[in-house]
């Protein structure tokens, strides 16, 4: 705490959160297995993984709700195992199919959220007006929720994870159900909400993530595989411009097409596929991620043997391929490391 002070007072960048080696056996099973991160203050920071990645355990650690086996881990400079009321008040937790009281009115729910922070009758209006605006929830802040619809249930649990003011949030699959405008106004509101909130973001949804969180985390098997923003991630990592060329399958001189790549530089592979009408399709990945556009060289390379091109263009990398790859790879295997028995998300 006292070195958190000293951030404060000479205004550097907090680590809100700070995991350290953690894991988390459950009996023979080895759900997480030494995990390590920080998250900054006003970083929105994503959790990527399959079902039994071991994600929602590591969400638990962090919360309090259960303790690790071995490491630590701290909310704010505050241990959750040791100092764990105070650590959990700085937390707002919005979990995937948040429990509500489905006769209560939004008001009501939402004041007794904020009764069970303590708060005072004052700044319990005062937080109760701020969270039913910014959450969009003016119209419906007499209705009862159990005549909500699903997007607006998640703006009152959203509101309720607001409510006393924490600067930490923690949302699990936030926009889980929403139609595609709910989850561009969720996505809109995060955004904003970063600004004044540390934010951990769980979900399923790769484009959400990108288009949402400053920096990922790719869990598989209880360990963390990548951890970085979203396009340096995928660069890094799948590197290569890659294009793809779909041309005559023969050349003027009655060559095979696809030999002519053989001499460009930097090609680091190509795979060839017919695509009809005596064409074929060919993807061509180069070594170098920041080469100057490699298409001119494609195209020059065709013209010079006589080739018809019908289209060449970029095809990019994406985060989807990232996380398959990742996901996908076997790591070390040892008995007993998939999840506890009800799965871990």
């Amino acid at each position: 705490m006292f070195l958190n002070e000293i951030r404060r007072t000479f205004g550097l960048r907090l680590h809100m959160i700070h995991a350290k080696n953690i894991h988390k056996h459950f009996g023979q099973v080895r759900a997480v297995r030494g995990v390590s991160f920080e998250v900054s203050q006003g970083e929105v920071l994503g959790i990527l993984g399959p079902n039994g990645a071991g994600k929602t355990t590591t969400i638990r650690m962090i919360t309090g709700s259960i303790p690790p086996t071995h490491g630590s881990v701290s909310i704010d400079g505050l241990d959750t195992i040791n100092d764990t009321v105070r650590a959990r008040a700085r937390l707002g937790y919005l979990p995937e199919g948040a429990p509500f009281y489905p006769e209560m009115r939004v008001t009501e729910y939402l004041d007794y959220r904020a009764k069970l922070f303590g708060l005072s009758r004052a700044k319990r209006r005062s937080r109760l007006s701020y969270a039913v605006d910014r959450c969009a929830l003016s119209e419906m802040a007499r209705r009862r929720i159990g005549t909500l619809s699903k997007g607006y249930r998640q703006r009152v649990g959203l509101a309720a994870a607001l409510i006393h003011d924490p600067p930490i949030l923690i949302l699990d699959e936030p926009t889980s159900g929403l139609d595609p405008a709910q989850i561009a106004e969720t996505r809109s509101l995060i955004r904003d909400l970063s600004g004044d909130h540390t934010m951990l973001l769980v979900s399923h949804i790769l484009p959400e993530v990108e288009k949402t969180c400053d920096r990922v985390l790719i869990f598989a098997r209880g360990q963390i595989r990548a951890d970085g923003p979203p396009a340096t991630l995928v660069r890094d990592m799948l590197g290569g411009n890659r294009v793809i060329v779909e041309m005559k399958d023969t050349r003027s001189d009655g060559k095979p097409s696809r030999t002519i790549f053989d001499a460009l530089p930097g090609l680091e592979n190509a795979t060839h596929v017919d695509a009809g009408d005596g064409f074929i399709a060919s993807r061509l990945v180069f070594m170098q991620a920041d080469a100057p556009d490699i298409r001119e060289a494609v195209a020059r390379a065709a013209s010079e043997a006589g080739v018809l091109v019908r289209e060449l263009r970029y095809e990019l990398a994406t985060l989807e391929e990232l996380y398959i790859r990742l996901t996908s790879d076997p790591i070390d295997k040892p008995e007993n490391s998939k999840p506890a028995e009800g799965g871990d998300s």
